[in-house]
Parts: structure tokens; C-alpha cells; sequence
């Protein structure tokens, strides 16, 4: 056997040549087609007495082919492993002729896609934003309302009023079919409100939606669904076909309301309760923006490093290994996000490789508990209650062949790697009100 490889460095890519004579094959086939003399079914003759010219005329170029696979695997994967070569996916076999009837010697050539080797910028020469988020006195209310929507009263009055909201079914004017669900809040309608009151089941209306909102991005996307650039391409008329008023209550201010938003005794005074919205409000910013901060990172990192990949080979091996599911027209559209995702996963092993990071199985163990008494309410179970629910994770976590498990592994590697990665860049706090952060990730 002989193996050769010709390197093509400025594109990343190799083609792999075996060579097989017929000494690195012939003792093993002819050991299969023996074994098959024992098993072989064949009228007229009894189990373990069919000729060995029979059976290789009958089984021979399938055993020869079988046993050539065999060993061009295990000689492709050995010279990887000795050359120490990085590939990205697998070696692509070059299609070619193959005789089995006549030749005895072969050559079969493999494309392969060489990784390259990623460099980590220096500590303080990356640098990213982080937003500091504010509550402005609209979110503020605007949370009020949602839990009084969620806690109050709800009644479905014949005819609509300043503060109630409409629920229906909302489409562009010209568009075809019955359109999306949507809550309107009357009282966040800028221009044009009496068109909204007095409305009954069954009106239907048409506004100019931008128009209606004052241009509030933020308060139509809230309502309709759209996202902020359909919202700002929105134009022209929009048609609510109203299917019933809502109207709600304010829930009382007392002991029963604190409970039920915030668990049994947690709060005590609607002081306590207001203090209580603020709070989980700007953690829940807060845990927003950092979720931000690290997309942020990854992006500065993947568009900021010089990282050559082996495109057409990628593009190829995207079709071949997802044969049946992805088109070269489909990987050929969505390739950039291909091309992220794979220098994300080089700059992320770079950083696991260069930090030496780990995650231990008690890690992987104790985060799917925190889970586990997240949902059942119970974050500060006792000691040893929570030991003896490791079991209890221990089996989910051997569910479907471990997948749970790798799952897990793979997050809080990934949150390692970001950390990591937020030591060694200038993060610089831009504040921001709620509003437009919202405006921002919207």
C-alpha cells in the first residue's frame, strides 16, 4: 500500500491517493469467501460443503468490494491520524471506474477540506458594547398592565372603551386570507382612537397602522407580531376584523395578588411588591443584554479574525453529508451562515484548547438538578433532598443514548468559552432606556 498527498495550502484543500496492490487484500477476501464455504445456502449442496469456486464466482467481487472499503477506511483514517491532519467533515471519495472482474491493483483518490489554524487576538484589542438598561416609566407601566391583564378580571363587554383592547384577526388590506391574531390595545393608539371605541364583535376596520401608532415601532411589533423591519416596510392600510372586546379589572392590591406573582410570602406591601417588579424587571434586562454582550462578542470575533476556510470544499461536503435534505442551491443561498457557524466552532475550540477548559460530570449533574427544582419551584431544596434526586438526573441525562447529556455538556462549555472570552475583551457599558433596548433586539 502506498499513500500520497498532494497539498493545495493557498485553497485549503488535498487529494488523498491509495494505492492497493493485490497484497494488502488478497489474504483477507480469501479468507472471507472461505468462511462464506461454511454459512453458504446453495441448492444441491449441504450447509459447509459448497466448492470455493462456486461461492467466490457467486460472492466474490461483493466480499473483494466489502473488504477494499474496509481497508481504505481504516488506511485513510490511520494516515490522518499520523500525518495529524485537520479536516473539516470527512474525506470525500472521488468517483471513479473500478474494475473488480479483471484488475488487481487499484488507486483510489479522496478530496479532502484542510481546517487552518485560528490565532486569538491579543487581550484588549477586541472591543465590544454592553448595554446598561434603564426602566423608563413606560415599561414600568406597561408591566403593570400585563399583570393586571394576567391577575385582573376579564370581561368581554358588547362595546369597546378607551382601555380595552380587541382581539381579531389583523391583515394588510389587499392580502388574502383571515390574517394573524392580535390583542389591540386601544389606549396605546396615537391618532385616530374613536375609531376604536364603541366597537362591537364583528366591525371591521381599516386604518393606516403606522399611522394609528404615531410610527411606534416598538408598539405595533408588541401587538401585531411583525418583527421591527416588517413593521418598518409596513405601509398603507391594514383591516382588524374584531372577534370580541376584553376588558380587565386591576386585581386588588393585597396579600393574595403578591402571592400568586411572586410566591407565598415573598412580598408583604404593595412598597414591597413595586420594589419587587422593578427588581425582577432589571434582572430580567440585565440576563437580556449579557445574552446580547455574548452575541456580540461572537460576532466581533468571527467577522474581525482572518480565518480562511476551504469554501468550495465546505460547500460540497454540506450537500454530501446531507444528502436528500440540502441542495447545492440551498447551501449556495444560506452559505454565509454556514461559513459563521463553522469559523465560531474553530474560534471556540481554539479558546477550549488554549484555556484548558473542562466540564466535570458533578457540573453537568448539579445544572440539570437546578433544573429540575426550577421546575418544581424549589431552587433552595435542601442538601439532602437534592442528593437524593442525582439519581433521579443521572437518568434523565442516559436518556436516548446520552443526549440530554452531550447537551448539557455542550452549554456549559460554550458559557465557559464566553466567559473566558469576556475576561480578555473591552467591554465598554452604553446605557440605554428599556424601551430602546427593546428597540434594538426587536
Amino acid at each position: 500500500m502506498n499513500i500520497t498527498l498532494d497539498r493545495n495550502d493557498e485553497q485549503l484543500t488535498g487529494l488523498l491517493t491509495v494505492h492497493l496492490t493485490e497484497a494488502d487484500y488478497a489474504a483477507t477476501v480469501d479468507a472471507q469467501i472461505k468462511d462464506y464455504t461454511k454459512r453458504a445456502q446453495v441448492k444441491g449442496f449441504r450447509p459447509g460443503k459448497v466448492p470455493v469456486g462456486m461461492v467466490k464466482k457467486m460472492y466474490g467481487k461483493g466480499i473483494l468490494a466489502d473488504e477494499i472499503n474496509k481497508t481504505l477506511g481504516k488506511a485513510v483514517d490511520g494516515y490522518v491520524k499520523e500525518q495529524n491532519l485537520r479536516l473539516l467533515g470527512e474525506a470525500l471519495p472521488v468517483a471513479s471506474d473500478v474494475d473488480f472482474d479483471t484488475a488487481k491493483e487499484f488507486a483510489f483518490q479522496f478530496e479532502l477540506g484542510l481546517l487552518p489554524e485560528v490565532e486569538l487576538p491579543a487581550d484588549g484589542t477586541v472591543e465590544v458594547e454592553r448595554h446598561q438598561v434603564s426602566l423608563d416609566d413606560d415599561t414600568i407601566e406597561q408591566t403593570n398592565e400585563q399583570i393586571a391583564r394576567q391577575y385582573g378580571e376579564t370581561t368581554n363587554p358588547d362595546a369597546s372603551e378607551a382601555n380595552d383592547y380587541l382581539f381579531g384577526k389583523l391583515k394588510k388590506a389587499d392580502e388574502e386570507g383571515e390574517g394573524r391574531a392580535v390583542l389591540l390595545p386601544i389606549n396605546k393608539v396615537k391618532n385616530g382612537a374613536e375609531q376604536f371605541i364603541g366597537v362591537k364583535a364583528g366591525d371591521v376596520l381599516t386604518f393606516d397602522m403606522k399611522n394609528a401608532f404615531d410610527n411606534d415601532v416598538a408598539a405595533i411589533a408588541g401587538f401585531s407580531g411583525l418583527n421591527k423591519a416588517d413593521v418598518e416596510a409596513a405601509s398603507g392600510d391594514y383591516v382588524l376584523s374584531v372577534e370580541k372586546i376584553n376588558r380587565t379589572a386591576a386585581p386588588e392590591m393585597n396579600q393574595e395578588l403578591f402571592d400568586k406573582v411572586f410566591g407565598p410570602e415573598a412580598v408583604s406591601s404593595q412598597e414591597e411588591f413595586d420594589a419587587k417588579v422593578r427588581e425582577t424587571m432589571q434582572q430580567n434586562y440585565d440576563r437580556e443584554a449579557d445574552g446580547a454582550l455574548n452575541n456580540a462578542i461572537v460576532e466581533k470575533l468571527v467577522t474581525g479574525l482572518d480565518i480562511k476556510l476551504p469554501a468550495e470544499f465546505f460547500k460540497k461536503w454540506l450537500v454530501r453529508a446531507n444528502a436528500g435534505k440540502l441542495t447545492a442551491e440551498q447551501v449556495e443561498e444560506h452559505y454565509s451562515d454556514y461559513e459563521k457557524e463553522l469559523k465560531w466552532s474553530l474560534i471556540r475550540n481554539k479558546v477550549v484548547e488554549t484555556a484548558d477548559l473542562k466540564v466535570s460530570n458533578d457540573e453537568i449533574i448539579n445544572r440539570t438538578l437546578d433544573k429540575i427544582m426550577g421546575q418544581f419551584s424549589m431552587p433552595n431544596m435542601p442538601d439532602d433532598m437534592r442528593e437524593s434526586m442525582r439519581g433521579y438526573a443521572d437518568s434523565y441525562l442516559k436518556q436516548d443514548n446520552g443526549k440530554q447529556y452531550v447537551a448539557e455538556y455542550e452549554a456549559i462549555l460554550a458559557e465557559k468559552v464566553l466567559e473566558n472570552l469576556r475576561g480578555k475583551v473591552v467591554v465598554t457599558d452604553k446605557p440605554v432606556t428599556a424601551e430602546e433596548f427593546r428597540n434594538l433586539n426587536s
